[in-house]
């Protein structure tokens, strides 16, 4: 399993940093990560409300992946507006957060369709929740991640949303091979058993070695002058990410172990799920965009 897991990390992250050169040549708009995003939404969003019929809960795979598509789509409007357009001024990066009106709108959205459904008291709320988090874990966490794409520049972007993905998931690969081979000491037991201290440490130097590895030398393949990224910088970039990862792997691990569940679905062997395979990026996605704002990280700028 372990040569597996291995094996089939090492066949995605490449395939994916080559979307990334690809797309890289589209320019602004993006198009083939907005395509592979929406895949990821309504894949997500299947697997999520399948997740969580359970109990008294019952949430809504159409509303969760049409309300997610919409904050996605709404992520991109803004460079897909022409400038001449009267609108540009208000759908201007920064100046107006589409977003986040479409995420109230959802909401709305939600209740709308809980006091349509709702019959007798006991299952509305639950019901109600999970909708709720459905579009707040996919929609917001897979708009924000995707902001990476702009947030260094444009020709940037897909420098910095690989050194997300290849930290969160060197992070997945260090953890597991330490943890298996030489951890001991549980890490969160009744959430996790498969966590150890080990298997910590192991997240955080695989992190950190493959993220200052892509910094140093990726910066060339975007810039004719690229210079490297301050190795110190992106040594505690990539630590980060790499424990935040860790906790992003925790954060689903809750959402299966309170429903009872081992997977979120069956879709690849020792992976279990998409959402299995994305936790740790998506909930290392905003922390990305945070430490690209606020190090010292963008040398090109």
């Amino acid at each position: 399993m372990l040569g597996w897991r291995i094996g089939i990390s090492v066949i995605l992250v490449p395939i994916l940093i080559g979307i990334f050169v690809l797309d890289h040549r589209a320019g602004e708009t993006a198009p083939y990560l907005f395509g592979l995003s929406l895949l990821l939404v309504w894949r997500a969003s299947y697997e999520f409300s399948d997740l969580l019929k359970t109990r008294s809960f019952s949430p809504s795979f159409v509303l969760i992946g049409s309300c997610s598509t919409l904050i996605v789509a709404a992520t991109w409007l803004p460079h897909l507006v022409s400038q001449g357009d009267d609108v540009t001024l208000l759908l201007k990066p920064g100046c107006f957060d589409l977003p986040m009106l479409v995420f109230g709108l959802s909401i709305l959205a939600a209740f709308l369709r809980g006091a349509i459904r709702y019959r007798e008291p006991g299952t509305t709320m639950e019901t109600l929740g999970a909708d709720i988090l459905g579009i707040a874990y996919l929609g917001i966490l897979i708009s924000v991640t995707t902001q990476l794409r702009w947030v260094a520049g444009v020709q940037a972007g897909y420098l910095v949303l690989a050194s997300l993905v290849i930290g969160a998931k060197c992070g997945d690969i260090g953890g597991y091979t330490l943890g298996r081979l030489f951890g001991k000491k549980k890490l969160v037991p009744t959430l996790s058993p498969g966590k150890t201290w080990m298997g910590a440490f192991g997240a955080l130097l695989g992190s950190s070695i493959a993220v200052t590895a892509w910094l140093h030398f990726a910066p060339g393949y975007f810039f004719d002058n690229g210079t490297p990224c301050n190795i110190v910088w992106s040594l505690i970039y990539g630590a980060i990410i790499g424990v935040v990862g860790l906790v992003g792997d925790l954060a689903e691990s809750l959402i299966k172990r309170d429903v009872g569940k081992k997977d979120s679905a069956v879709l690849m062997p020792g992976f279990g799920g998409l959402l299995d395979l994305l936790d740790s990026v998506l909930y290392s996605g905003p922390v990305a965009l945070l430490l690209w704002k606020v190090l010292p990280l963008a040398t090109w700028l």
